[in-house]
């Protein structure tokens, strides 16, 4: 299944408006994040283990510069580096993000 966030297709299971899935569903839950593996949007990565049928890749920190998080609040899309120093926050709109995200950024963004 996909929505369309933004202009962006952002995949997973039960994705809602604001890039919430079946498996995060809080209201800090609203970034979609960018899969180097098929430069796909998915809630989490355990949506991205749901539907996309390969194995997963880290988004490549040669290309931190480059769109690779969805705010699902504001539908910006933010470079890994404008996303990673945001303190858990959307630098364009405020909304708070999950910090707990944090615990996983070594399965998102290479290097971590």
């Amino acid at each position: 299944m996909h929505r369309t966030v933004g202009g962006r297709e952002v995949h997973g299971v039960d994705v809602g408006p604001e890039t919430r899935c079946a498996h995060y569903d809080t209201e800090r839950d609203v970034i979609a994040l960018r899969f180097g593996c098929c430069e796909r949007f998915y809630p989490c990565l355990s949506c991205h283990d749901a539907v996309a049928g390969h194995d997963r890749e880290p988004w490549p920190r040669e290309r931190f510069d480059e769109p690779a998080v969805l705010c699902g609040v504001c539908e910006s899309a933010l470079s890994a580096r404008a996303y990673l120093e945001g303190d858990h926050a959307c630098p364009v709109c405020g909304a708070a993000f999950n910090p707990g995200c944090a615990d996983h950024y070594g399965e998102y963004f290479e290097g971590f």
